[in-house]
Order: C-alpha cells, then structure tokens, then sequence
C-alpha cells in the first residue's frame, strides 16, 4: 500500500481567491525519498501541510483527496512554531509520550535522536535560551523520535550553518535507511519515506530518488528521477525561478568606498536570563554608510543576539551601542534601545529570524502602510516594493497564510517602507526561489549603493560571495579582530 495517495488535490486558504496548490495527482511508495521543487509561492509548503494533516476544514476549501497510509511526522519552516515544552528532553519526549511508548522506550529514543541531530546540549537545556539553528535540530530531533513511516521536511538546513546542515542530513538519511539512530536498541521504522522542501538542494540530491515539480498555476510540470527531470526541465525550471543545480550567481559590487561609521558595537556582550553562559561576549563592530556587513559563523554562534542588539531590541548586558550624531539626531545622548518606537524604525530596522514575529496586522498592503503612516511614505513607494519582492497579487492576504518564503520578503519590504538608515537582516535569503532570492540581493545591494548600511546574518555562502563587502564571523560568543573583505 503507498504511503501517499493524493488524487486531484487543492487548498485555497479562507478569504484567498487563489488557490495555493491544486489539481496534483502524486502517490509515494514506503522508503520513496522526494524532493519536492517549484518556485515561490507554488504550494510546496501547503502540500506538505496537508499530508501532515495541518489543514483543519475550517481554514480553507479543500478539493480532491488526501490519503497518508502511516504515521506522518513535519518539521516547520519555523522550528519554535512545534516546540511546546521548557526543557529540550520534555519537548523531544512529548511525542513519545503522546502516542503512548512504553515509559521504559522513551528517554533512551529522546537521547538518540539528540544524539543524531547532534544536539550539543543535555536534556534540561532551556528551549527559549537556543539559537534558531538549535531549534531546527531540535525540533528534527523530536520528529525523528516519533519513529515516522512519512517524514515531512519543510527547509530542514535553511538556519543551519554547513556544518551542522551536514549533521541534519545525516540524521535524515539514517531514518530513511531504517536503522535506528546512534546507541538505541530500538528498531528503526523500516524504512520511513521522505516528502523534502528544498531550495538548495545540491548536498541532498544523492538521497534522493524522484523529483516532482509542482505548477505556479497548478498541477505538476516533471516527476522522475533528479538526472532526467534536471536534463529534460533545467531551463524551463531556472525560468521560472526554481534553483537548477550547477548555476552560479553574478556578484554586486559596491559602487563605492563606504561612509562614515553610523553604528558602533563596544566589547557587546548578552547573556539570556538564566543562561550558564553568555550568548555574545566582548565583539567590537563598525556599521558604515553604503557597505553591507555579512555576520557568519556556526548556529548558536550569537549571529541572531547580535542583530538584536544592534537592531536597539535588547539591551546589551556588557558593552554599549552608540550612533553617530548624524543618525541619532535628538536622542545622540541615548543608545538605540532608549529611542521611541517610531524613531528606532525610521532610523535602523530590523528583520526577524523568524518572519511572522514581526507581523502586526491582518493584511499585506496594512503591514506596509503601518510604517508608511509613521513616516508619511509616499503609497506609490508601498506599490514599488509589492511590485519588486512579487507580492503585488497577495497585497490583500492575510500575513500568516503567506508561505515561508512570501513572508521573508513581506518582512524586509516593512523593514524598507520605513526608509531607515540602517537595515538589520537576519537570514533574508531563507526560503526563496532563485527569482525571488536574485531579486532580494538587488534590492539589498539597490538600498547599500544608496548609502545607507546594511548588516546580514546569513547561512548562505552564495549572498555572502553575491552582495557582502565585509565578513564578520563569530565563533561561540566572540569575534575575530577585524572583518575581512569579500573578494
């Protein structure tokens, strides 16, 4: 019997006019591992959404037929949307404990799917103290730990540093192989098939046994093995913006030397409320006018504390943020966490991890013209930026039923509709198709040569190599002495 059974299958969410994925007919064999592609906005997510049976009949209009013949376990675009426990062994044990495993079974299962992920704290490691990258394997740790026949992956690695990226796909490719992980005397699931989610697919392309590409419009464009649908649909597929492997991307230049120094970080240093140690120790960092700033390093490195912190959003624990006079104006006596709400978002903004932590209203085009009331924006700028980040035709949307890579771009357009001097990015290349993630570092790059002064933290070695000038990495907490340039 297949695992998937999906025969003329659709989802249009409540109060949407279009459908988000529709007419796909798909069945999936025990131990199939998929990659599913098609570009931004397709219905990737919302298709994985459903074989994990997310989609209450009360969000939406379905049509068709779903069938899941096992038990289905997800791992979100947002890893913090399905941890529920304090503690990283109660959260990973919840499951287990939910699907009624004998007592005796589950904290050695918790412990091995730790182990797998390769999770780096004990299990009493408070959830809310960790990096995104830590969710993310933790929060794989605990759909490993159900002991799935589906495991449904929605941009695994996207937080992950190549490192640990690697970790996580080893972690995959032993629960698809059947074997339980690393010290369990459990067995595995036989052989647990596989529906991934993924826009750089290089490194996971030899797990992978088909490929299926789903239709703007609906529908499914190829479904075969990865060579013959990559032989016979790279450039239809790289026209329509999904990423084909072997494609490199061109680089942008500043078009200039950099300014005057706007932000400056002195001996910064966080430590999280009853953290053991701190999340960011002693780092010296320059924002200059017209250069972007790319921070890297390992997850759980204090890229994310960072950006907060030289966003005005936390208050460092050790150390000072000062402006220069010229950005701070009125408040030069204050560091940018003092200012007023409104004078913060007009002079620095910032873009979350995690998109949807920053959305205030129930629509689009409202999320946009919030900053545009506060600085009197002109609403022909708000039209531009729907226009350029390709989401004119969701303008009236509910925020949060916008797909993972929808509501990045949303995030940085509300960043921009306030015209700040300084853009704080935290992953903004997360969840894009090539189109979309070709147009984001333009429109970086676009907000750089205007003079104003960007700061990215990225996974993604090829926005680093396309856009950054200067690279500074952080390696647990700290800093080397001087960011290096980009060649």
């Amino acid at each position: 019997m297949p695992v998937v059974e999906l025969r003329g299958f659709g989802w249009r969410h409540a109060g949407r006019k279009a459908w988000a994925v529709r007419g796909v007919d798909l069945t999936i064999e025990a131990g199939e591992r998929v990659l599913l592609l098609g570009p931004s906005g397709a219905g990737k997510s919302t298709l994985l959404a459903a074989l994990g049976g997310l989609l209450p009949d009360d969000s939406g209009q379905r049509e068709g037929q779903v069938r899941v013949n096992g038990r289905a376990a997800s791992l979100f675009q947002d890893p913090e949307a399905q941890l529920v426990m304090a503690r990283a062994g109660d959260d990973v044990a919840f499951g287990p404990e939910n699907l009624a495993v004998p007592p005796a079974q589950i904290w050695p299962r918790v412990d091995a799917a730790m182990a797998a992920v390769g999770f780096p704290y004990p299990r009493d490691q408070r959830t809310e103290a960790l990096s995104g990258g830590e969710q993310q394997r933790l929060a794989l740790a605990g759909a490993l730990a159900l002991r799935p026949d589906l495991l449904l992956l929605d941009e695994p690695t996207a937080n992950l540093d190549p490192a640990n990226a690697g970790l996580v796909r080893t972690a995959v490719g032993a629960a698809l192989s059947g074997a339980a992980p690393s010290g369990s005397a459990e067995p595995g699931s036989g052989g647990a098939a596989m529906v991934l989610v993924e826009h750089r697919l290089a490194e996971w392309l030899p797990m992978i046994d088909r490929v299926v590409v789903l239709a703007p419009g609906g529908g499914v464009i190829a479904d075969a093995a990865p060579e013959r649908v990559f032989a016979e649909h790279a450039e239809r597929l790289a026209d329509q913006g999904t990423w084909v492997p072997g494609v490199s991307s061109p680089r942008r230049s500043g078009a200039g030397p950099p300014g005057p120094i706007l932000l400056r970080g002195e001996q910064l240093g966080y430590t999280f409320p009853d953290a053991t140690r701190p999340a960011l120790s002693a780092v010296d960092i320059d924002v200059r006018a017209g250069e972007l700033l790319a921070v890297t390093g390992a997850s759980g490195s204090g890229k994310s504390t960072l950006a907060l912190l030289l966003g005005g959003l936390l208050a460092p624990t050790t150390g000072a943020v000062r402006a220069s006079a010229d950005l701070a104006g009125r408040d030069a006596a204050r560091p940018p966490h003092d200012w007023r709400a409104a004078a913060l978002a007009g002079r620095i903004g910032s873009v979350f991890q995690n998109p949807e932590h920053q959305f205030l209203t129930g629509r689009v085009v409202d999320e946009l013209t919030l900053g545009q009331r506060r600085t009197r924006r002109r609403a022909s700028d708000v039209d531009q930026l729907l226009d350029r980040l390709h989401l004119t035709h969701l303008a009236h949307a509910n925020p949060y039923t916008l797909s993972g890579g929808e509501q990045r771009r949303l995030s940085v357009a509300t960043a921009l509709a306030a015209s700040p001097r300084i853009l704080v990015l935290d992953e903004p290349t997360f969840g894009q198709d090539r189109r979309t993630w070709t147009e984001l570092v333009d429109l970086v790059a676009t907000v750089r040569d205007e003079g104003r002064a960007v700061v990215a933290v990225s996974h993604d070695p090829d926005f680093v190599a396309a856009v950054a000038d200067r690279e500074l990495e952080l390696t647990a907490g700290t800093a080397r002495p001087d960011p290096v340039l980009v060649a």
